[in-house]
């Protein structure tokens, strides 16, 4: 039977990614924007408050998905599926849709005068800080698909060498077990870490996922303590938001902690509440979950693209300079979306289903 909370909880993920990048423009931990205006401590807050867990589900229900995944594929079937799903779309973003945000970034940010064209020489030879923002080379938010795609691959050998050895957890779980799971998120998140984002720490979730939560015992001892897990996580993030964002005085190993604690309370209360609320099938949910993927892949570039355009006729009134450029950013990734999944060859190259296929999306 389908888990439809897995595929509803990645499209809510992946749609509050606009807001979340559309804020970044106003961080103010002075981190190297596409777009960047000024610092402001409450847009700032949007992105402390989210981002200790937002990346990181996703790599959990990638866990349990692949869990799912093995039952119906065999390992040869399971590759070429990463493949086709992950690398030419990782291959085909990075080299089509960077080039155009990157361009944007150097215009606003450094005032570049050459066109689009000419800038593709500036993104393939400029290899600086990797973030995009002064124009050079970078993996953009494309960067999760490639960790995915090294993650699945790492997990299926790990599995496929420990399958004989480590089955998945089948025992009734206790409480404090669920919550000493995410002890060693703190020591593993330097390890292997580009631009904060640990290569060894979202491993560890993905096989957390596929050991652990795949098992509906355990899914469903943390939907019975959801609300639990959700009062601890949401606690500990805003408290993150304050250490971080708003105090005076700099605690840097309590807001550590907090923000570690956010991130497995409220990974394990998504879970939770998604396995409670959100485990059904619509119309609307089915839509959704289809365009899921191909909505992150484009989502960003209009964001950075209104953003740019509205920079000067917005300037004086910072609430419509973040609003309006979402709300366009949502409707033209959604249209965009349509024609993508109408046109073939760009199917194949989003790792995408073209729209005449019923089950337009396959993870």
């Amino acid at each position: 039977m389908r888990q439809h909370y897995i595929d509803n909880l990645r499209w809510i993920t992946i749609l509050l990614l606009v807001p979340y990048h559309a804020a970044m423009a106003w961080n103010v931990w002075d981190e190297p924007n596409y777009i960047f205006f000024e610092g402001n401590k409450v847009i700032s807050s949007i992105i402390v408050f989210l981002s200790p867990y937002f990346m990181p589900v996703l790599f959990l229900l990638a866990g349990i998905s692949t869990s799912l995944a093995l039952k119906k594929r065999t390992v040869k079937e399971y590759i070429s599926e990463r493949v086709k799903r992950l690398f030419i779309p990782f291959l085909f973003c990075t080299l089509f849709f960077m080039p155009i945000m990157t361009y944007i970034a150097d215009k606003f940010n450094f005032g570049y005068e050459g066109n689009l064209f000419e800038h593709y020489g500036i993104f393939f030879t400029k290899f600086t800080d990797l973030t995009g923002a002064d124009g050079g080379f970078s993996l953009g938010q494309f960067w999760f698909i490639l960790y995915l795609l090294v993650i699945s691959m790492l997990a299926l050998g790990i599995i496929v060498l420990l399958k004989k050895r480590i089955t998945k957890f089948k025992k009734d779980t206790p409480l404090w077990f669920i919550c000493v799971l995410g002890l060693p998120l703190m020591l593993l998140s330097e390890l292997l870490s580009i631009g904060g984002k640990s290569l060894v720490e979202y491993t560890y979730i993905f096989l957390i996922g596929y050991y652990i939560f795949s098992n509906d015992n355990v899914i469903g001892k943390i939907e019975k303590y959801r609300l639990i897990f959700l009062f601890v996580g949401l606690m500990a993030a805003i408290l993150n938001v304050y250490l971080f964002i708003w105090s005076d005085i700099s605690y840097p190993l309590v807001n550590t902690t907090v923000k570690f604690i956010a991130e497995w309370f409220m990974l394990i209360a998504l879970l939770g509440i998604g396995k409670d609320c959100l485990n059904f099938n619509s119309k609307v949910s089915t839509y959704l979950s289809q365009r899921s993927f191909v909505f992150y892949i484009l989502h960003f570039v209009w964001v950075v693209l209104f953003q740019y355009l509205f920079a000067d006729i917005l300037s004086d009134n910072i609430e419509l300079l973040y609003i309006v450029p979402i709300i366009l950013a949502y409707c033209t990734t959604f249209l965009s979306c349509e024609i993508c999944i109408r046109i073939p060859f760009l199917c194949s190259f989003m790792g995408i289903k073209p729209i005449t296929n019923s089950n337009c999306m396959n993870r």
